[in-house]
């Protein structure tokens, strides 16, 4: 049995949804995030950067429990572990690892960076909203070009991608997206929302999410709190 550190978070479902699509056994443990429980010392032994998610899988490469934090590694992780969603060929392989670092590098950040500025920024500043909301666009246009010429993420099969963007893309109105503007991507994010595994992977802790933020949780998510020495 997977122990899998977590909160329904984008980067929480795709370990989530990962899991599922690979069809192996896990137990998700919930790291409120918005009460601290990212900073406490037992999670920071299997996550050092203090950030969701984590995992803790008892039959390691060796036979040894291994720990793993960072979303991209995990999923990394499961397609070895597996043998699936990362195409076997160095070709397929070297393709999908390319979009998998755009969504890491790339779609996450600069997303996340919309989110804050435009929904939870205590201060409303104008050049923040409008850099982060263009590169948001500029984001999408970039994907709904690649997926005009292909099927999926990184060309026509369902890979590791494919998991890692479209949680990201869950949250479309708080980045400032109208999906009229992207069409190929909205065909090809309502195939990945109807998937089975996809939409079992978004509902895991999506129960203890509270819908509002309190200034506890505000304080946890963006305070000093985070920036303290550990």
């Amino acid at each position: 049995m997977i122990e899998v550190y977590s909160w329904p978070t984008p980067n929480g479902h795709k370990v989530h949804i990962m899991l599922e699509e690979c069809g192996l056994p896990y137990r998700a443990h919930a790291v409120d995030i918005g009460a601290g429980d990212q900073f406490s010392a037992e999670f920071l032994a299997i996550s050092p950067n203090n950030k969701i998610p984590a995992l803790v899988d008892p039959d390691g490469p060796d036979g040894r429990p291994m720990s793993l934090f960072e979303s991209g590694a995990i999923l990394l992780y499961l397609a070895g572990k597996t043998g699936k969603l990362l195409p076997a060929d160095t070709r397929g392989k070297y393709e999908t690892l390319q979009w998998l670092m755009f969504q890491m590098g790339g779609v996450g950040p600069m997303l996340g960076q919309a989110h804050h500025f435009r929904i939870y920024a205590p201060q409303k500043i104008d050049y923040a909203v409008e850099r982060y909301t263009n590169e948001a666009k500029r984001l999408y246009g970039v994907m709904d070009r690649q997926i005009a010429r292909h099927r999926y993420i990184a060309g026509n099969e369902y890979t590791i991608a494919d998991i890692a963007v479209f949680p990201w893309l869950r949250s479309w109105k708080n980045q400032g997206i109208d999906w009229n503007d992207y069409p190929h991507l909205k065909g090809w994010f309502d195939e990945i929302a109807a998937r089975p595994a996809v939409q079992r992977g978004v509902e895991v802790l999506a129960d203890r999410r509270k819908p509002q933020m309190d200034d506890k949780a505000r304080e946890a998510l963006f305070g000093a709190k985070q920036y303290a020495r550990r």
